[in-house]
This record gives structure tokens, C-alpha cells and sequence, in this order.
């Protein structure tokens, strides 16, 4: 363990920006246990393999460790009766769950957002009747789960957030203010890459799990709107039906599904502009494609305030609809782009500067 470092996660049973921020905190204290609720191997980066990974009773049971959001009602009580993680200081990535556990030192969370199933649960969910049963099974549970939460909370001594959207989330969830410490761009151009079957080059490109508040609907509606253009959507989750039944009849559209790092580089090679239209608390994704010398369609709003310059990097729309987004392709597709100025704008939110600020936390904290 690195010099009494231990960290936390919520849970190993996918792939996102979360998980791989928690890997970059393992790398940046080599040694040190990964304590977390739940961890399915074949579900997310095969890099947690080579970690010490600590779980708690819960991770016994296969179907939570499959389908993680059924574990809601219990993750609260799994992680506050974990035994208390014994280290000088405990490194949380959170966005709900690994803020409770305890600690026989002190804590530091790196908040990616307090918990959108209970703070922002019409977004999370969307609308229907899975929507609908989640908000009547949260009107039983909810409050007691934002007492926990708010608990959670005030026992770090240290809070860090991925941008300034989430650090006002904070404030107003908590009332603690936080230290913004930007992620780096999780997938760079510095491996391998490899196609994707069926796949030419110039398509739009849209990397999202298929959950409602992503807008993916929104982005398959907009590009049927711009005459020619393709679009591939990368990514899981149990809006694919849906959205497969919404393009069964489109040629224009591709869900490739989950890639492993080296086709999602071609993707990002060989596309001509990534499209997000959700509401994230970090803009992570337009980082990755600036990395590859790729511009953005982003919605105004979140965590793509902090990472997309507007005419430089990309180019915001102001509203989820597919007639902004597709006027904001159809503006993109209009103007030639300085990869070089893409690649700067990327390479200022490098790994090493985040791996150094979080060293320098950890110590300063656990002085």
C-alpha cells in the first residue's frame, strides 16, 4: 500500500468515466487496496484485475453484481457496515455509495456527482413506466437515502469535484465546498487501434450509455435531418431496445454497442465530430475526441462549460432537441478544424497533472 493510502469506488461492474478515474487513482498510489461494493470482472476494465480489489458481503450475490442498479435499496446498508477501512487516508471516487465508507483515518472524495437517482431522478430515469415505478419506489426510500447520503457527505475531511457544475451540486447538496481537479481524457491516441467491421470513415460520432437522459434519441432524430450524414453510436444499456426500434428502419445509423479501447480509437480517428446531447456534470467526452484532433457538438450546459471552447473546439447547441442538434452538425461540418489546436486544448488536462494534484491532496491531507 502506498504510504497508508487505501482507495474506494462504488462499484467494478462497468465501463465510464468513473472507473476509469478510479484506475487513474491506482495508478497514482501503486499498491494500495481498492475497497468496493461490487466487482464483475468480465463487465469492466480488465485493469481492475491487476488491482487489490476488497469487497464488501453484497458482491456475493451474482445478479447485483450483474445488474448493479438493483442493488440500490441496499448499497447504503452494505457500504455503512463494511468494517472501517483501516489506512491514514482513505481516496473515494463517489457518486453516491463509496463517500459512506468509514475509515479509521481520514477521507478525501473525488465527487464525479452527488447522486442522480436522488437529486436528479426525472433526468436519471426519464420518462415511461420504468420512470414511473423508480420515482414511486423513491418516494419510499428517498428520503432516508439523502439522510445517508448527506451523512456520507460531512464525514470527508476533503472534497474534490470533476468540474464546476459538480462543485455547485455540492454546495447546494451538502453545503461543502470543493477543490474543481479536472480528469484527464480517459482514451488517448497512444495505443492500438483497431476497425470496426462495416464502418467507413466520416461518420458523426456519439459515445453514451443508452440511459434516457443521455438523449441518444435525440442525436439518432438529428442526423436524419442532415442530408448524408452517419451516425455511430457506441455504448450499453437498457434503453437499447428502444433505440434499436428506433433506427431498425434508418441505414444511416450504427449501435455498435460496447468497443474495447482499440476499435473506440478508430472511432474517434476516423470520425468527423462527436455529438453529446446530454446533461453531464463532466464533459468528458469531448476531451477524448479532442485528443484525436476531433471537434464537438455539445449541449450548452454541465460539465462541456469547462472542456469545449466554442469555434475552437467545437460547437454548442442550446437545447436537447434534434433541430438545434442538427444545426450545430450542419455549422460543424461547415468550417475547417485545426487539429493541432484540438490536441493542445486536449493535452491541458493531461494525466500527470492530475495524478500530481491528488498526491499533493493526499498529503497535505494526512499530515
Amino acid at each position: 500500500m502506498t504510504d497508508g493510502v487505501a482507495l474506494a469506488h462504488d462499484y467494478a461492474t462497468q465501463r465510464g468515466g468513473a472507473e476509469r478515474v478510479a484506475l487513474l487513482m491506482a495508478g497514482a498510489f501503486p499498491g494500495s487496496p481498492m475497497y468496493t461494493t461490487l466487482y464483475e470482472p468480465a463487465a469492466t476494465y480488465p485493469e481492475f484485475a491487476g488491482l487489490d480489489v476488497r469487497t464488501v458481503r453484497l458482491n456475493q450475490v451474482g445478479v447485483l453484481r450483474r445488474h448493479h442498479r438493483a442493488a440500490l435499496p441496499f448499497l447504503a446498508r452494505a457500504v455503512g457496515g463494511a468494517d472501517p477501512i483501516e489506512a491514514d487516508v482513505v481516496l473515494a471516487s463517489s457518486t453516491g455509495w463509496a463517500h459512506g465508507f468509514r475509515t479509521t483515518g481520514r477521507k478525501i472524495v473525488y465527487c464525479h456527482a452527488p447522486a442522480r437517482w436522488l437529486y436528479q431522478a426525472d433526468r436519471y430515469v426519464g420518462p415511461g413506466a420504468r420512470g414511473a415505478s423508480y420515482r414511486a419506489a423513491l418516494g419510499v426510500i428517498g428520503p432516508s437515502l439523502r439522510r445517508w447520503d448527506r451523512r456520507a457527505a460531512a464525514s470527508a475531511d476533503r472534497y474534490l469535484v470533476n468540474s464546476t457544475t459538480t462543485a455547485a451540486a455540492v454546495r447546494d447538496a451538502y453545503g461543502l465546498d470543493a477543490e474543481v481537479l479536472p480528469p484527464p481524457p480517459a482514451l488517448t491516441p497512444g495505443g492500438a487501434e483497431e476497425p470496426v467491421p462495416g464502418l467507413d470513415p466520416g461518420f458523426a460520432l456519439c459515445v453514451a450509455r443508452l440511459l434516457p437522459y443521455k438523449n441518444v434519441d435525440v442525436v439518432i432524430d438529428a442526423v436524419q435531418q442532415v442530408p448524408g450524414m452517419r451516425l455511430v453510436v457506441v455504448g450499453e444499456g437498457p434503453d437499447r431496445d428502444r433505440l434499436a426500434a428506433r433506427v431498425r428502419d434508418h441505414g444511416r445509423v450504427r449501435l455498435v454497442g460496447r468497443l474495447p479501447d482499440e476499435q473506440l480509437r478508430w472511432c474517434y480517428r476516423q470520425c468527423a465530430v462527436l455529438v453529446a446531447a446530454s446533461y453531464e456534470d463532466y464533459g468528458l467526452s469531448p476531451l477524448e475526441a479532442a485528443s484525436f484532433g476531433r471537434p464537438t457538438v455539445a449541449l450548452r450546459a454541465g460539465g462541456f462549460l469547462d472542456t469545449l471552447v466554442e469555434g475552437s473546439t467545437g460547437v454548442f447547441f442550446d437545447a436537447p432537441r434534434p433541430d438545434a442538434v442538427a444545426g450545430a452538425l450542419e455549422v460543424a461540418g461547415a468550417r475547417a478544424w485545426d487539429p493541432a489546436v484540438l490536441e493542445r486544448h486536449a493535452a491541458a488536462f493531461g494525466a500527470e497533472r492530475f495524478r500530481q494534484r491528488l498526491r499533493a491532496v493526499v498529503a497535505e491531507t494526512g499530515r
